[in-house]
């Protein structure tokens, strides 16, 4: 009995951490975006093949990696200057304006 109550808990976790909505906001996003359209694009599309296009990309990938540029987990010269003020707020918006673009 304990074991299939475990097992229940379990599978009703799964499903709830499934439809977990991302709480940033993707407006916010956007205002902060004009610092990166120089090389990433005006919507994402980089127009040097050097600069990734983040439009699209997966939201919590995008906020991972401006954390870890700001964080200095990745070290990238030019990255790290663009990103060093933001805050965890405005890297999960940036990464949800990035991701609603196609």
């Amino acid at each position: 009995m304990k074991r299939q109550i475990l097992t229940v808990l379990s599978a009703v976790a799964l499903v709830a951490a499934s439809n977990v909505v991302s709480a940033a906001d993707a407006a916010a996003g956007k205002a902060k975006a004009a610092m990166c359209a120089g090389c990433h694009g005006p919507k994402g599309i980089s127009m040097a093949p050097m600069y990734p296009n983040l439009a699209g990309q997966k939201e919590a990938y995008l906020a991972t990696q401006i954390k870890a540029f700001r964080d200095g987990v990745r070290v990238n010269a030019t990255m790290a200057p663009m990103v060093k003020t933001l805050s965890d707020a405005d890297a999960d918006n940036l990464a949800a304006y990035y991701s609603s673009l196609k």
